[in-house]
């Protein structure tokens, strides 16, 4: 496995997107290898070796939306993609084969753009699932949101995974 790059970007409520005030949504730059004949398959062993269920392979909503019964893994398996983050406005962040994005509940996301070869593959922590919300939160929803614990692990590196450190320290 490669050394990745770790961003983390808070975002605050931006419009009818909530976002995550207590955890940043973080990129995990060239996690896996960019040369893996089956990514997928691997990004799913990984995921699910480290207590975040493989939910589905497809690709990314081309509408700003946010989950509020999960928080939720990418990884990008093939191809490449143009990505909005943070509802609009907020930041444009280009993804491309060997990275992972794990979004908290809450952080708007959408796909500006992409490759036709794109393959994304999509994990959530157990009990978590991704609903798909487009309009503001109610006060219902962001309690939800605001009670989603950290999971126990980095759905790439385990126990000893940057997200157990970065999301403490929000």
């Amino acid at each position: 496995m490669s050394t990745p790059t770790i961003l983390a970007l808070p975002f605050e409520e931006r419009g009818s997107i909530p976002n995550n005030q207590r955890f940043p949504a973080l990129v995990y730059r060239a996690a896996f290898g960019r040369h893996i004949s089956d990514l997928a398959s691997l990004m799913e062993e990984r995921f699910d070796h480290n207590g975040w269920p493989p939910a589905w392979r497809n690709g990314i909503y081309d509408f700003h939306h946010y989950h509020s019964k999960g928080h939720e893994v990418l990884g990008i398996a093939h191809g490449s993609a143009e990505l909005m983050i943070g509802g609009a406005g907020g930041r444009e962040l280009q993804v491309s084969v060997g990275d992972v994005i794990l979004l908290p509940a809450g952080t708007g996301h959408r796909r500006l753009t992409a490759t036709a070869d794109l393959l994304v593959v999509g994990a959530y922590p157990p009990g978590q699932s991704g609903d798909i919300l487009r309009d503001a939160p109610t006060a219902e929803i962001r309690a939800a949101i605001s009670k989603l614990a950290r999971p126990l692990m980095d759905p790439v590196f385990g126990r000893d995974g940057p997200m157990l450190q970065l999301w403490d320290g929000f």
